[in-house]
C-alpha cells in the first residue's frame, strides 16, 4: 500500500472514530461545508468514503460566490458521488459584514454554519436522524493565518476539520492521489476577499470583481490553475493581480482589449496590473490594525 494510501485510510479511520466517539447512535448525518475548493473537497471525498449512505455537502449560495465556482462545486460533487445541497446565506444582510473591518469572514461563516443548522433541525425533524455531524476544509497552514477570522465560527459550531494536521501541498497530493479533477485548480476564496479593508461587502460591489475577473481571465487565456485576483481598492480603483510570471506580456494584452473602458463600465474609477500575492498582510494604521484581506 502507497503512502498516499495508508495516509486516506488514516484519515477515514479518524474521521469514523470521531463520528462514533460524538454518536453512538448510526442514526447520524454528516454534512460537510462545500465551496467547491480542493480542501472542502477532499474533505467531502473522505467523509463519503466513510459515510456513503449518510454524508452530503452543502453550498452557501450569496453574492459572495462566483457562478463560475457554483458550477465547479457541482461538477465535483457529482464527481465524487456525494449529493449537494444548495442554501442560500444571509450574511450580506448583516452591517458588520458589510461595513468588512476585519471581522467579515466570521460573520459569513456564522452565517453559513447558522444555515446548516436550520437544515439540521429541519432534516432531523423529518427523519429517523438523531445527530449530524459538520465538517469543513481547514487545514494545518489556514490554522496559522491570523485573518482567518472564520475559524472562531466554526468552532462556535463544533465543525470538524479532518484536514488539520495536512499542509496545503499535502492537500493537494492527496486529492491527486483520489482523482479529483480540481486537485491543482487555483484557491478562490469568496469574492469578499477581494474588497480592500473598509470598501464596503455590498452586492454591487461583489459583482463587479466577479465581472471584472471574468474579462481579465478570458482575456488572458489563463486556465484555472492561473492565479488571479482583481482587487477593489479605496477609491473605485481595480487592482489586478496575476502571476509574477506574467506580468510582462499581460498588460499590453489587457490595453489591446480596451480594459481601462471595460472597467469604467463596470464602474472602476482606474485599473492596474501587480504580481499576485498570497496570504494575509497585517497593516498598522492610527494604533489599530489593519488587517486587509490578500487570499
Amino acid at each position: 500500500m502507497s503512502r498516499l494510501s495508508k495516509l486516506t485510510d488514516s484519515i477515514i479511520h479518524s474521521i469514523k472514530a470521531s463520528a462514533r466517539q460524538a454518536s453512538p447512535s448510526q442514526a447520524a448525518q454528516h454534512i460537510t461545508a462545500f465551496s467547491g475548493g480542493v480542501d472542502s473537497s477532499l474533505t467531502l471525498a473522505l467523509v463519503n468514503r466513510a459515510f456513503p449512505k449518510s454524508s452530503l455537502g452543502v453550498i452557501g449560495v450569496s453574492p459572495s460566490l462566483p457562478d463560475s465556482q457554483l458550477e465547479l462545486a457541482r461538477r465535483v460533487a457529482s464527481h465524487i458521488n456525494a449529493p449537494l445541497t444548495e442554501v442560500t446565506t444571509n450574511e450580506g444582510t448583516v452591517p458588520d459584514y458589510i461595513e468588512n473591518k476585519g471581522q467579515a469572514c466570521f460573520h459569513c461563516k456564522t452565517a453559513l454554519y447558522s444555515t446548516l443548522q436550520s437544515v439540521i433541525d429541519y432534516s432531523s425533524s423529518q427523519s429517523h436522524v438523531n445527530h449530524v455531524t459538520l465538517y469543513n476544509g481547514t487545514n494545518k497552514d489556514d490554522k496559522s493565518d491570523p485573518t482567518r477570522v472564520g475559524l472562531l465560527a466554526a468552532a462556535n459550531f463544533n465543525v470538524m476539520s479532518p484536514l488539520s494536521s495536512l499542509k496545503k501541498s499535502e492537500v493537494r497530493e492527496l486529492a491527486k492521489h483520489l482523482g479529483l479533477p480540481n486537485h491543482d485548480y487555483a484557491a478562490s476564496p469568496c469574492l469578499r476577499s477581494r474588497l480592500a479593508f473598509g470598501v464596503e461587502a455590498t452586492s454591487e460591489h461583489l459583482k463587479r470583481v466577479e465581472k471584472a475577473e471574468n474579462f481579465v481571465r478570458r482575456t488572458l487565456n489563463l486556465p484555472p490553475q492561473s492565479d488571479l485576483r482583481v482587487r477593489l481598492l479605496s477609491g473605485g480603483k481595480g487592482m489586478i493581480e496575476i502571476e509574477r510570471s506574467k506580468l510582462h506580456e499581460s498588460r499590453p494584452v489587457l490595453e489591446e482589449h480596451d480594459i481601462q473602458n471595460k472597467f469604467s463600465e463596470l464602474g472602476f474609477s482606474t485599473w492596474d496590473l501587480r504580481a499576485f500575492k498570497s496570504g494575509a498582510e497585517a497593516v498598522i494604521v492610527k494604533d489599530q490594525i489593519e488587517i486587509t484581506q490578500t487570499k
